[in-house]
């Protein structure tokens, strides 16, 4: 009887799931990587014939890298990686931990002023002696490419065209390319801040006839002060759970409303038994994959996503600075 209801009738992506999870079939897992890639080739194919057909110069991004802190040169070499796949010209300026505010700052206006640089990206956290706020202000908004600069959030509030901060185009792209239905639906974001949770908060619940389209979803924004009995609440009824906290194992199997997509944003390097360490994410994943529909892998999920966010923001700089020269 339930073989032939699959086949017969017509359901929502959504409730399709419910009925797999019902006979025991693990979530399909949204391969990050796998997509990235795919828009990393998209991404080449385009700025190549923009190049080529357009007499235009490659576009160009500038990161800067502040100290030694291990992951933050990871993630630099990444980006640098990702941006060469795709035909960006790039590179990275590295300061000593020590530099000051004001050293700081004075690069990066004289990188606003450089006309063969599109892309300007900070690599954060910055050493506590710096303001993190300042930095992201300094940079010209038509190259701030990580979408930080407080006229881009102004922007991306007010559902007008703008660079989206990269992590939550990241978790955009993820839902379109996997055809998760967000129209009407619950969704759950755990996690305020203003580079992730709250830009992501703001797509996802805006008019999709915007300038800036929006995911049309009813959203609830929880974050480290919401009660653990307060936020199952809410993450049971959610269709989608979005988690950017750094909150290991934050959501559990029991949090999960069965057939839900879960988006883990969450990273967090832990040590293992035998004394190695490795990245986890918010989501108790081997138990929550046997309930959700859906669920990113940490790695591999949203962490590459981002990067092909970054590459595509800085493709659209050189676009519009090429438009205003």
């Amino acid at each position: 009887m339930l073989y032939k209801k699959l086949i017969t009738c017509t359901f929502s992506r959504q409730f399709s799931s419910d009925i797999l999870r019902s006979i025991g079939k693990a979530a399909e897992i949204i391969d990050g990587k796998k997509i990235a890639g795919e828009i990393k080739k998209e991404l080449k194919r385009d700025i190549e014939e923009w190049v080529q057909n357009n007499n235009n110069r490659a576009p160009s991004l500038v990161a800067i890298l502040v100290g030694e802190d291990p992951a933050s040169k990871k993630y630099v070499q990444f980006k640098m990686q990702a941006a060469k796949e795709v035909g960006i010209n790039s590179s990275t300026i590295k300061l000593e931990s020590s530099v000051s505010e004001n050293d700081l700052l004075d690069l990066i206006d004289k990188l606003n002023k450089d006309d063969n640089c599109d892309g300007i990206l900070v690599q954060l956290p910055v050493p506590d002696h710096v303001s993190e706020r300042k930095v992201c202000n300094a940079v010209d908004p038509r190259k701030d490419v990580d979408g930080f600069h407080i006229h881009n959030i102004g922007r991306l509030c007010s559902n007008v065209e703008t660079f989206v901060p990269c992590t939550a185009l990241a978790v955009v792209e993820l839902l379109k390319r996997s055809k998760i239905d967000t129209f009407g639906k619950n969704v759950v974001v755990c996690g305020r801040s203003k580079n992730v949770g709250l830009p992501m908060a703001m797509l996802l619940h805006s008019d999709y006839r915007n300038e800036l389209p929006g995911l049309e979803a009813t959203v609830t924004l929880c974050h480290r002060n919401t009660p653990p009995e307060e936020l199952i609440h809410f993450t049971k009824r959610a269709d989608v759970i979005i988690s950017a906290t750094g909150v290991v194992n934050l959501i559990r199997a029991n949090m999960v409303k069965p057939g839900a997509c879960v988006i883990d944003v969450g990273i967090t390097r832990i040590e293992t038994e035998d004394g190695k360490t490795k990245i986890v994410g918010d989501v108790d994943f081997e138990e929550v994959e046997k309930v959700a529909g859906y669920i990113t892998p940490v790695p591999g999920g949203v962490g590459p996503m981002t990067v092909a966010m970054l590459m595509k923001n800085t493709f659209q700089a050189a676009k519009a600075f090429k438009v205003t020269t």
